[in-house]
């Protein structure tokens, strides 16, 4: 889960916490800022649950334990000043007391984060612009169904590839199906971001 050691962590700056940024391991969403001692870190990656320090009521506390919306730890980080944490967590639920999916509201979904953002972004524009030259404009030109198709073919590809246990076939395959149904997710007025929202709704029902 992670090689973190704790005594390579600077406790002292903080008089014995750290502050502890938490993402969603799964569209990287920053969920909320908490602080954790020695012990709160150690119950955090010997439980597989995040676990706070409370500076209010100076005790430890697990992220919802009387919610319910507990959040299953992926990996943990320290920056590299070894003074704050990033904790990467699997929410059950919304993480903020107030309902919304995080502590700075709900945020905006609409962008994916890094590289698949800046992807999105550019085959959105190659199908708006209509270029000459654009592989994507080009696909776009001969239909719904020609897009359609290639996922279906790239989809084809990708499973001979896995029955065939080619890990570099799998790899391009599974690369090329990706941005083909990015492709046709954009050509239809979709994105990840919407099938991503959809798997969170079905994994808290």
């Amino acid at each position: 889960m992670t090689s973190l050691d704790p005594d390579r962590l600077d406790w002292a700056k903080g008089d014995g916490l750290l502050p502890a940024v938490v993402q969603d391991a799964g569209d990287g969403a920053i969920l909320m800022l908490g602080y954790m001692n020695r012990e709160a870190l150690a119950k955090t990656l010997s439980d597989g649950q995040v676990v706070f320090y409370s500076r209010s009521r100076r005790t430890l506390w697990r992220k919802g334990e009387t919610s319910g919306n507990v959040l299953d730890l992926v990996d943990v980080a320290a920056d590299c000043d070894s003074d704050t944490l990033r904790i990467r967590a699997r929410p059950a639920g919304p993480t903020c007391h107030l309902g919304t999916r995080t502590c700075f509201g709900d945020q905006d979904d609409s962008q994916l984060p890094g590289f698949l953002g800046i992807l999105e972004t550019v085959i959105r524009e190659r199908l708006e612009s209509n270029s000459d030259g654009s592989y994507v404009a080009s696909l776009a030109q001969k239909g719904r169904q020609r897009i359609a198709q290639k996922v279906g073919e790239e989809g084809v590809e990708f499973a001979l590839a896995c029955a065939a246990g080619d890990r570099e076939g799998q790899l391009d395959e599974a690369a090329d199906l990706l941005f083909h149904l990015m492709v046709a997710l954009a050509n239809q007025d979709l994105s990840l971001s919407d099938i991503i929202a959809r798997l969170e709704t079905r994994h808290r029902q």
